[in-house]
């Protein structure tokens, strides 16, 4: 049987649930209001000792009707009855899955047909993936080029700038490792498999397209699960993510080159980092759609956009988590923090050249702005200082682990003040902005800064 949408579900159950509610004011009786004669009321029967003893509900309505002989009464009983299958139709065909049920069965969880294609950020060393090589990048070079892609919302269009006129010089590596967070995540696909995709990475990031993602308001507001709705974006995903897009992805996991997202499960309070690459060779019917959930929750601002369900199981118990931004645990996927905390090289050869290459679609200085003194814009103005604390953290422990190990460490960011609203989120000339900034700055050869400068 096709199951009755959503939307449709939810109204015929409201409807059906409305006239219960109706009738068993009617069998029961109802409170009077003013004005009203106590003959106008029907009276509350007492229920029986049958009754006190029964526990089911339509149990109870029998008790109570069938004691009286009121027509009225037996024809809204047969209306009952007549209802009931509609409603047990309508709950049969609603298949939904339950969530874990405590915090050892989420943390056993798995994604069923798929290996091991993720871990956590804040995963121990004995947590690690059992087959390690499938996540380690294995390239025959002497060295090892991560290419770390922040969130940023809008701001992504200056990694689109960096990575254009990076093209443009031709001396773009063929990175190893590419890793993608919030807007990082959309774009870190498109960037693993190289310049080509460079001109529709362009076009979503500058052409006015990306405005389409605010316009979508869901009804209900700040009461509903989110401000706007996920339609939008998941169809851009779909419509640049598609089955070749990840036959590529698995090919180039295929020669060792790894793509790695970061969400997070909102349910758990942990990052999860998904092998991208993994996904996409495991060879399953389900692989693009989970790929493409995996980029939308990604990418879903937590209050903006809805979270993304996922399909995962714990002990052969099916379940579904919540995932949200990446950008709510880490703005940058780095390495795991057990290794940040380490000596341990990324390359196992001694004399491997590590690079880090970071590109933070936001600005890591202080910005002056007047924050007026409204509720949302204090709390929007507070979340931003949040993300810039977190973030420098972050760099600071990737540097530190650079400076350890002896990897080289290369660090691009909004370094000029450019005029953004929230009320226009993914604004166009905001984005044509940082693009050009990010472009112009390459090529003249002030982009890339050895340490972190917050200032």
């Amino acid at each position: 049987m096709t199951a009755p949408q959503p939307r449709v579900r939810s109204v015929l159950l409201r409807h059906v649930e409305t006239m219960f509610v109706g009738l068993h004011g009617n069998l029961f009786g109802r409170v009077p209001s003013p004005g009203t004669k106590p003959r106008d009321v029907s009276p509350r029967r007492r229920p029986s000792a049958a009754c006190a003893s029964c526990n089911d509900y339509w149990r109870r309505i029998s008790c109570f009707t069938f004691a009286s002989n009121s027509p009225v009464r037996m024809g809204l009983v047969r209306v009952l009855v007549a209802l009931a299958p509609l409603v047990f139709l309508i709950s049969g065909c609603v298949e939904t899955l339950d969530r874990a049920v405590d915090v050892k069965e989420a943390e056993n969880a798995s994604i069923a047909g798929f290996g091991e294609i993720r871990t956590y950020l804040d995963a121990r060393f004995d947590e690690a993936p059992e087959d390690i090589t499938n996540w380690a990048p294995e390239t025959k070079r002497d060295s090892i080029n991560a290419l770390m892609i922040s969130g940023g919302g809008a701001g992504g269009a200056f990694t689109v700038g960096v990575l254009s006129a990076w093209s443009i010089a031709r001396t773009r590596p063929r990175f190893d490792v590419v890793t993608g967070v919030s807007t990082g995540a959309l774009i870190a696909p498109l960037a693993f498999l190289g310049s080509e995709y460079d001109d529709t990475l362009v076009h979503l990031y500058t052409s006015g397209v990306a405005q389409e993602l605010a316009r979508s308001k869901r009804p209900g507001g700040l009461f509903g699960p989110s401000l706007l709705r996920a339609d939008p974006l998941r169809q851009m995903v779909e419509q640049f993510i598609t089955p070749e897009i990840l036959r590529r992805v698995a090919a180039e996991h295929r020669r060792g080159r790894r793509l790695l997202v970061l969400t997070t499960n909102l349910d758990t309070q942990r990052a999860a980092v998904w092998n991208m690459g993994a996904i996409a060779n495991s060879g399953r019917p389900d692989a693009l759609r989970l790929f493409q959930d995996i980029m939308v929750a990604s990418a879903s601002i937590p209050g903006v956009y809805p979270a993304v369900m996922i399909k995962a199981e714990s002990g052969g118990r099916p379940f579904e988590e919540m995932h949200s931004d990446g950008g709510s645990a880490s703005q940058v996927l780095m390495l795991p923090q057990a290794l940040l905390t380490s000596a341990h090289r990324l390359a196992p050869m001694k004399r491997a050249n590590v690079d880090f290459y970071v590109i933070v679609n936001n600005a890591l200085m202080p910005e002056f702005a007047k924050t007026p003194d409204k509720t949302l814009s204090v709390v929007a103005r507070a979340y931003s200082i949040v993300i810039k604390s977190q973030t420098q953290s972050a760099l600071t422990a990737l540097y530190n682990y650079s400076r350890l190990t002896g990897a080289r460490f290369h660090l691009a960011s909004i370094d000029a003040q450019v005029p953004y609203s929230m009320r226009d989120p993914f604004n166009t000339n905001y984005m044509r902005a940082v693009y050009n900034l990010g472009y112009a700055e390459f090529l003249a050869g002030t982009l890339w800064r050895d340490r972190p400068v917050f200032r």
